[in-house]
C-alpha cells in the first residue's frame, strides 16, 4: 500500500473515530472527583462567626412554632412581559411555571410556538427555589407560602425596568423575601433574598438558590453537552448527568452555576464569589436541581441577611452572556476546537452585519480560509502534477519489482528524490483543513447564530440537515426529518470529480478503493448540518479550481 493511501486512509478512519465517538458518548467531559466539604459546626457558639454582614431586626419577641403560621391559599400566576420574554410566576412558589423567549422558536416555521426554557412537571414545582437546607439535604421538594404584595396578574416591563416581590413566614420564624428586578431589553433578572430570624436560636441551614431542569433529550444533545454545568475555581466543569448519583456535591470557588443545553442555559451567578458548593440531585428520572448553596455563616436571632444575584435565562450568545460578565460567557465553549471555531464565529457575525445570510458568510469565511493556505495548497498541487506525470515510471516500477516490496518501495523512493516529489503532498490540503471542519461541525451545533439561520430556498436551517422534498418513508442511514439530501450528493460529486483530477494510485485495487472514498464521505454527510456540507462543498469547488489552474500553469 502507498504512502500516499495510507494517509488518506489514515485521516478518513479519524474522521470515522471522531464521529462515531461523538455519536456514542457525546462531549468527553473530564470527571471531576468531588471536593469534601467541610462540616458545619453544629455546637452554638455564643457569638458564631458570619460570613455575610446581618442586619439587626426591630426589637419584638422572637416568633415560636405556636405563634406563627404560613398562609396558604388559592394560588395566583402573575405574567411577567417584557421585549425579550414572557414569563409566568406561582404566587405560592415565588418562582418561574413557565419563561418563553419572544425571539426564538421550537422549531422552524411561522406559526411555531415559542421556545419555552422552563417546562417542569408538575409536581417538580418551578424555578429558581430560594430555601434552607442541611448540608448534603437534597433538595427536591416545592417551597410554597409566598404571598406578593403586588395585586394585578400582569406586570408590563415593555417600556421600564420594574420590581417584583414575594414575602414568606414560615412556621419555624424565619422569613425569606425574594425580589425580582426585570429589565426590558435583557434576559438578566436581578434577584435580592432576604432571611430574616425572628426564633431565638441560630439558623445553621444553608441558604440555596436552586435551579430545576428537565433533562435535555434533543438530537443535538448527543454531540454536544446539555446538563448542569458551573464555573469552579476558574475552571468549567460540566456534570453529566449519569454522574449525578455518584458525584452530587462539588465544592471551591464558584463564579456561577447553570442548566445547559446545545443553544440555551439558566444560571445563577450570585454578586460575590467565595468558597461555596454546588449541589446536584436528579428526581423522577429526569428533573435535574442545580442549587447553589451560599458560603455565608450561620445567621443569629432577630437578625437578617440580605444576598444578591443575578438570573439569566436566555440563549448562549457570547455577545448577551459578556453582557453578564466574562465569566458566564465561558459557557459557550467548543473544546479542543475552541481556538479556531471562535474566531470563526466572529469572522462570520461581522460579515452578517452587512451580508445577512450566515449562508454567504459561511462562504466567504471558506473563501478567506482557502487564501489563508493559499502557498502550501500550492506546493501541494504542484507535488501531485509532478506525480501525476511520474505515473508510468511508477507503473514500470511496480512491474519490475512485483515480487520484491522491499526494493520496490526503495526505487520508489529513489525516484521521488530524483524528481523532488512529495507522495504525501496530494493529502496536504484535506490535513490542513480538518481542523477548520472539527471547528465548523462544533460551532454549527452550538452558536446560538446558526439556529434556525436560512440560506436559500430548502436550506431553512444551517445548523441541522438539508432535506427536499420531505417524506415520512423511513430511509436506513438518515436520521429524521427524511429527504432528499441534495446539497450532501452535491458534495459527494464535488469530491468524485476531485479524485478524478489527482494522479490515481499504481496498483488498480488501491485505485478501486479510492473510488469508493467519495460514496463513503457522502454517507458521513447525510445528517451532518447543512452549513457545514456547505464549507465542505465550496472548499471542494476552490480546491478544484486551484488545481486545475497549477496543473495547467506547470504542463
Amino acid at each position: 500500500m502507498s504512502m500516499e493511501l495510507r494517509m488518506l486512509l489514515a485521516i478518513v478512519m479519524s474522521f470515522v473515530v471522531f464521529f462515531v465517538f461523538q455519536s456514542m458518548f457525546g462531549t468527553p467531559q473530564p470527571k471531576q472527583a468531588p471536593k469534601p466539604v467541610p462540616p458545619q459546626e453544629t455546637d452554638a457558639p455564643t457569638s458564631p462567626k458570619t460570613e455575610s454582614p446581618v442586619q439587626a431586626l426591630s426589637e419584638a419577641p422572637a416568633l415560636t412554632q405556636e405563634s406563627t403560621t404560613e398562609p396558604l391559599g388559592s394560588d395566583r400566576t402573575i405574567t411577567v412581559d417584557t421585549a425579550l420574554y414572557v414569563a409566568e410566576l406561582s404566587e405560592q412558589s415565588g418562582c418561574f411555571t413557565s419563561f418563553k423567549l419572544k425571539k426564538y422558536k421550537e422549531k422552524l416555521g411561522t406559526d411555531a410556538a415559542l421556545k419555552e426554557l422552563v417546562s417542569l412537571p408538575t409536581q417538580a414545582g418551578c424555578t429558581p427555589v430560594v430555601h434552607l437546607l442541611q448540608e448534603g439535604e437534597t433538595p427536591i421538594r416545592r417551597v410554597e407560602g409566598f404571598q406578593s404584595p403586588f395585586s394585578e396578574t400582569r406586570l408590563d416591563v415593555s417600556a421600564i425596568g420594574k420590581t417584583l416581590t414575594f414575602r414568606r413566614t414560615a412556621p419555624d420564624g424565619v422569613a425569606i423575601t425574594k425580589t425580582y428586578r426585570f429589565d426590558p431589553q435583557s434576559y438578566e433578572i436581578a434577584l435580592q433574598v432576604e432571611v430574616a430570624n425572628r426564633t431565638s436560636g441560630y439558623i445553621e441551614d444553608k441558604l440555596a438558590v436552586s435551579l430545576k431542569n428537565v433533562k435535555n433529550q434533543s438530537d443535538n444533545s448527543r454531540y454536544v453537552f446539555a446538563g448542569p454545568a458551573a464555573l469552579i475555581n476558574g475552571e468549567l466543569r460540566e456534570i453529566d448527568v449519569d454522574d449525578i448519583k455518584d458525584e452530587p456535591q462539588h465544592a471551591g470557588t464558584i463564579h456561577w452555576v447553570a442548566n445547559e443545553d446545545p443553544y440555551f442555559i439558566s444560571a445563577v451567578v450570585p454578586e460575590k464569589t467565595g468558597e461555596s458548593t454546588l449541589q446536584l440531585s436528579l428526581s423522577g428520572g429526569n428533573v435535574i436541581t442545580t442549587s447553589y448553596l451560599d458560603p455565608s455563616g450561620p445567621l443569629p436571632p432577630r437578625t437578617a441577611r440580605t444576598l444578591n444575584y443575578t438570573l439569566y435565562f436566555g440563549p448562549k450568545s457570547v455577545d448577551t452572556l459578556s453582557q453578564v460578565g466574562p465569566a458566564l460567557a465561558r459557557i459557550v465553549d467548543f473544546g479542543f476546537f475552541d481556538i479556531i471555531a471562535k474566531p470563526l464565529l466572529y469572522a462570520m457575525k461581522f460579515i452578517y452585519r452587512y451580508i445577512p445570510n450566515y449562508g454567504v458568510a459561511i462562504i466567504i469565511i471558506t473563501f478567506i480560509v482557502k487564501l489563508i493556505f493559499w502557498p502550501l495548497s500550492n506546493r501541494s498541487y504542484k507535488s501531485m502534477s509532478q506525480m501525476k506525470r511520474l505515473q508510468p515510471k511508477m507503473a514500470e516500477i511496480r512491474a519490475k519489482y512485483k515480487d520484491d516490496k522491499r526494493m520496490m518501495n526503495q526505487e520508489l523512493m529513489n525516484l521521488y528524490k530524483i524528481y523532488k516529489v512529495n507522495p504525501l503532498g496530494g493529502c496536504l490540503p484535506m490535513v490542513l483543513q480538518i481542523p477548520v471542519f472539527f471547528a465548523f461541525y462544533k460551532m454549527l451545533y452550538q452558536a446560538i447564530e446558526l439556529r434556525h439561520a436560512p440560506f436559500f430556498w430548502w436550506i431553512n436551517d444551517l445548523s441541522a440537515p438539508d432535506r427536499l422534498l420531505r417524506f415520512d418513508v423511513h430511509i436506513p442511514l438518515m436520521a429524521p426529518p427524511y429527504g432528499i439530501p441534495v446539497l450532501t450528493v452535491i458534495m459527494g460529486a464535488s469530491m468524485f470529480l476531485q479524485q478524478k483530477m489527482s494522479p490515481p494510485p499504481g496498483d488498480p485495487t488501491q485505485a478501486k478503493m479510492m473510488m469508493f472514498m467519495p460514496i463513503f464521505f457522502t454517507f458521513i454527510f447525510i445528517n451532518f448540518p447543512s452549513g457545514l456540507v456547505l464549507y465542505w462543498l465550496v472548499n471542494n469547488v476552490l480546491s478544484m479550481a486551484q488545481q486545475y489552474y497549477i496543473t495547467k500553469k506547470t504542463a
